[in-house]
This record gives structure tokens, C-alpha cells and sequence, in this order.
């Protein structure tokens, strides 16, 4: 049983990854430091508290809600695929194992 994926699917999120988060976190690292006697600091150039809230919040949403959502789809997309294997060779096996038996109860 072989799953056949559009190339879309594939090349989507790895250009996402590649490509718009790392843009993203450059501007946002860029707009939120200074450099101050050769060091950075970080400072806050938002123009109002909800514009820092929802930043934080998209922030969160970009390196931790999103990958923690994948990761999980993902697994259990595998652990999916697994029982479902896991019980056609067990259907498989108990077949063989019943006319085995069966065939064993004839010759007798």
C-alpha cells in the first residue's frame, strides 16, 4: 500500500519553513534591538500594548503552537498507519493459522 502525495503538499511547508519564518523572525528581531555601547538590547518600539500583545501572540503561534500542531498531526498520522498494518498482519496471520489448523484436523 503505497500513499501517493501531491509534491505541493510536500514542498509547501518546507518553503514555509525555510523561507517565512526565518523572514519573520528577522524583521521582528530587527525592529525590537538596539545596539547600545556595541551590545544589543532588546526594546520595545510598539505603538500601542495590543500591537506588543499580538506580536507575542503570533510570536508563540509561529515557534511553538504551529510545530507542537504538526508534530502531533504527524504522529499520529504514523501511529495510525502502524495499527493499521499491525492488524492486516494480524488478520493475515490468524488466517494462516486457521487453515493450518483446520487442514491439520482433516488429516487426522
Amino acid at each position: 500500500m503505497q500513499l501517493k502525495v501531491k509534491k505541493s503538499f510536500v514542498y509547501g511547508p518546507i518553503a514555509f519553513v525555510w523561507i517565512v519564518i526565518p523572514t519573520l523572525e528577522i524583521t521582528y528581531t530587527a525592529v525590537t534591538t538596539d545596539i547600545v555601547k556595541g551590545r544589543c538590547r532588546p526594546f520595545s518600539v510598539y505603538s500601542s500594548y495590543a500591537m506588543e500583545k499580538s506580536i507575542g501572540f503570533f510570536s508563540l503561534f509561529i515557534n511553538y503552537i504551529l510545530p507542537l500542531s504538526l508534530l502531533i498531526f504527524c504522529y499520529a498520522r504514523i501511529v495510525r498507519g502502524l495499527r493499521t498494518k499491525v492488524s492486516f498482519v494480524s488478520m493475515i496471520v490468524t488466517r494462516k493459522h486457521s487453515e493450518s489448523v483446520t487442514s491439520a484436523s482433516t488429516t487426522l
